[in-house]
């Protein structure tokens, strides 16, 4: 492999780290919106999931894209946290700028299940939207805690390199043996192991030495990552689907199995084969336009793509009586383009109405240097983190304790708050003299690495 770096400050944003962030999300939003099999009779909403048809699971090794985004989002921390002035603004505008788009969703499902009940919609049907609105924040609970990290393992990233890798690997595996033979909850550490390593894969592609020869090397490493897959699942006790599914006794993704790392090396051997005609379509002045489009506005698209989905189901199914075709079938594939269709009006509207939350710089989180100490940034993160969780287990309406979801909104504001809190401007000076060192040492850190990529 190359040590050629492969992006520096001066030459702006990673088109292919872009390219690969605006992909995935619309990934994630097509599989979202084109999965549910959906039918409505005597007040009871029916729910089914297309990709469990015989076959589809093959389709999931690439729409499962959750590893690319962990992929993406370190090789972006990573630009963005070299030449940092100072660990904690860092961290606490990055927290801040995930947690702001939460609110506006928040303030939202917190009534509306309520206020389309009084106004005599079914409950079940409610309920089930009220889930499916706040289910997705899973990921957003997970990459606090990834980017609160993000300063920890950029230290070990210096210190160990590739090794770092290897142990988050170990312990994902050994937390699969562990909640298969002893109990299914230990899995849910692999939330941090798994995508932790994913995450470091972004490290070692923003410092170049992810970098390979040529397109057949990347294609060897899809190879050999889709083939690890392949004889995990065909040999071992993973499902082949990538994706939870309805009745399965074990999901790969929730909580995620060790199987997603070698699912992050095929798909990352994809992608860097494809590298060389991405980045050339991305540098067409179109292309760039809808990519800044996107980059300001990626939370405001994934956070609200399923009360989209909700949307056209309540119009279409519940109050037409449409039932969705058999998955696969001709009028299934005539049916989807309108039913996305449908459904991307909605979240456009939405983008537009919400997107300003997102767009918009956090007060207090970014700009002057904070005087807020390590500690109340990491409580933030817990807070929020803990808080997403909670809405993303019972959703934004719980029939056995309505109060439950305004106690998981206020965790989150309580973490958006505490990185929000405005600094004395005394404390602010006296911060800016003790910033200085940890700058230097980043950029003479980098200057090391750089010699021994030239020598090496």
């Amino acid at each position: 492999m190359q040590q050629t770096p492969a992006h520096s400050p001066g030459r702006g944003r990673d088109s292919f780290i872009d390219v690969i962030r605006a992909l995935c999300v619309l990934a994630v939003i097509s599989q979202h919106w084109l999965m549910p099999v959906l039918s409505y009779e005597n007040g009871h909403l029916s729910t089914g999931n297309a990709l469990a048809s015989p076959g589809w699971w093959i389709v999931t090794w690439l729409t499962q894209v959750m590893p690319m985004v962990f992929f993406a989002g370190g090789a972006a921390n990573f630009f963005s946290f070299r030449s940092v002035k100072s660990v904690r603004t860092w961290l606490r505008a990055r927290i801040a700028r995930l947690l702001v788009p939460v609110i506006p969703l928040a303030a939202v499902w917190l009534l509306l299940p309520h206020a389309l009940i009084a106004a005599g919609v079914p409950r079940q049907p409610v309920l089930l939207a009220g889930g499916i609105a706040g289910q997705l924040l899973w990921f957003l609970a997970v990459y606090v805690l990834v980017v609160a990290l993000t300063p920890v393992m950029f230290r070990w990233y210096r210190r160990y390199g590739w090794r770092v890798i290897g142990v988050l690997a170990v312990c994902a595996l050994a937390v699969d043996v562990l909640r298969f033979e002893v109990s299914p909850a230990i899995g849910f550490l692999n939330a941090l192991f798994v995508w932790l390593a994913a995450h470091q894969f972004g490290f070692h592609y923003a410092d170049g030495s992810l970098r390979l020869r040529s397109g057949w090397a990347s294609a060897g490493v899809a190879a050999v990552g889709f083939g690890i897959t392949a004889a995990a699942v065909f040999f071992g006790p993973y499902p082949p689907s990538m994706i939870g599914m309805p009745g399965a006794p074990v999901s790969n993704m929730s909580p995620p199995t060790a199987l997603m790392l070698s699912l992050t090396i095929g798909q990352l051997g994809l992608w860097l084969t494809l590298k060389p005609v991405i980045t050339r379509c991305a540098e067409r002045p179109r292309a760039t336009a809808v990519l800044q489009w996107c980059g300001t506005r990626f939370m405001t698209l994934y956070l609200w793509h399923m009360p989209a989905l909700v949307m056209t189901a309540g119009i279409t199914v519940l109050g037409l009586g449409f039932a969705t075709p058999k998955p696969g079938s001709p009028m299934w594939f005539a049916v989807a383009p309108l039913w996305v269709g449908i459904s991307g009006i909605f979240l456009v509207t939405f983008t537009r109405i919400f997107g300003r939350f997102e767009i918009r710089r956090p007060s207090g989180a970014a700009g002057a240097v904070s005087d807020m100490s390590l500690g109340k940034v990491v409580l933030a993160a817990v807070l929020s983190a803990g808080g997403l969780l909670g809405l993303a287990a019972q959703g934004f309406i719980s029939p056995e304790s309505p109060v439950t979801p305004v106690l998981w909104v206020l965790l989150v504001l309580a973490g958006l708050l505490v990185v929000r809190e405005k600094n004395a401007p005394k404390a602010v000076a006296a911060q800016g003299s003790r910033t200085v060192p940890v700058q230097l040492a980043v950029r003479q850190e980098d200057a090391r690495v750089l010699s021994r990529q030239a020598t090496g």
